[in-house]
């Protein structure tokens, strides 16, 4: 499982329960994530979360989690 830590938050995903469906990049108001080869989030602009988690809210797999520092 990824972390990816800067500044205030943290985004951890847990690649073994996503199933590539995207909804956390659909949702994610600041493109903070991106598809990766095989469609699963990557975190590619993490100094623009605002811990919405928007992103965490729509997981059906409940693999995302944003966290503060």
């Amino acid at each position: 499982m990824p972390k990816v830590k800067q500044g205030v938050y943290e985004i951890e995903i847990n690649y073994d329960w996503c199933k590539a469906c995207e909804l956390c990049i659909e949702f994610c108001p600041f493109d903070v994530l991106e598809a990766d080869e095989e469609g699963k989030p990557r975190v590619v602009r993490l100094e623009a979360c605002t811990n919405c988690k928007l992103c965490e809210l729509h997981c059906p797999d409940l693999a995302i989690w944003v966290r503060e520092l």
